[in-house]
């Protein structure tokens, strides 16, 4: 089981906090259990919050077993945090551990030296604060989450809950962290200046929409040419018709969608079997491995083989 240690610190905001809790205590295998334990820890046993005051069960030593540390954001009135505080940071990441920052909790991973020379982000509205107090630190306030490998920092409330479900798919897969989204009722689709690789789902349609039949039929012959004639076709629709309730019901495009699809199942692939390129790109539709990593590339962010070395699992 992997261990997330929750850090709350003084003036803590809480929906930061709750993020995390939420996000891995929610998370399910395929048979049912728990793939996470969490603890909530503090320097001191209770923790004042921006709305409530915390008991956390834990203190810092919680800490040294954890797998993963995430360290939600403070309201401005927070004191900076303690030496101890740092210290412990400092010891976890000397150690391996795995750290996450949510919102302004990039500012104690700052002050802790553990972003010096590393790209982050934190909320738009400090990000100039970021920078200017931490000058050896790359503050990209445009992006939704980065990832350096062991350290990791996020955006705002709803961003943090967007990098749970990134280390739930890396640490799992992404069934589990595909579950958890559905539980989370989380956006679909994020707007960011970073590739998001959590759950690339379509939009949701309607039951007993015209389009059920047609995006059944869309999802069983991916591997096969199509235009949009054809699916128009198979709705009854003209073509204009067809595309103005398609956009109406999913947001999205037809060829915008069957594009989404196509990744998606190069996704499950490239996570789920060991499959070369050309038969991964033969099997989603794309008709050439050129294509596919092309078009992977951009609407990932990375090629294949990067997206597999980063997601493939031999996790339940």
């Amino acid at each position: 089981m992997h261990t997330v240690a929750v850090l709350a610190l003084d003036h803590v905001v809480a929906a930061d906090m709750a993020t995390p809790i939420e996000a891995f205590g929610r998370a399910r295998l395929a048979d049912g259990r728990r793939p996470y334990r969490v603890l909530v820890c503090a320097a001191t046993p209770q923790v004042v919050t921006d709305t409530f005051t915390l008991a956390a069960p834990h203190g810092l030593e919680a800490l040294r077993e954890a797998d993963t540390i995430v360290v939600p954001g403070c309201s401005e009135v927070a004191a900076p945090p303690g030496r101890e505080v740092l210290d412990a940071l400092r010891a976890a990441a000397a150690a391996g551990t795995r750290i996450a920052s949510i919102c302004a909790g990039a500012f104690t991973l700052a002050a802790a030296g553990l972003l010096d020379g590393l790209s982050a982000t934190t909320h738009w509205i400090a990000a100039h604060r970021l920078a200017e107090r931490f000058p050896r630190v790359d503050v990209r306030p445009d992006v939704l989450y980065v990832d350096n490998g062991q350290i990791l920092t996020s955006a705002g409330a709803a961003a943090g809950l967007d990098l749970c479900l990134y280390l739930v798919r890396r640490d799992f897969g992404s069934a589990v962290a595909a579950d958890l989204a559905r539980l989370s009722v989380t956006p679909l689709e994020r707007e960011g200046g970073q590739a998001q690789f959590i759950v690339h789902a379509q939009p949701p349609v309607p039951q007993g929409s015209l389009l059920e039949p047609v995006l059944s039929w869309i999802e069983d012959n991916l591997a096969h040419e199509m235009t949009l004639g054809e699916m128009a076709g198979r709705s009854g629709l003209s073509e204009r018709t067809f595309s103005r309730r398609f956009r109406e019901q999913t947001g999205t495009t037809p060829l915008q969608w069957l594009l989404r699809a196509r990744v998606r199942r190069a996704q499950f692939l490239l996570e789920t079997t060991d499959h070369g390129v050309e038969r991964i790109a033969t099997q989603a539709g794309f008709g050439s491995p050129t294509a596919f990593r092309e078009r992977f590339k951009k609407v990932v962010g990375v090629t294949p083989q990067s997206y597999r070395s980063s997601f493939r699992t031999n996790a339940p």
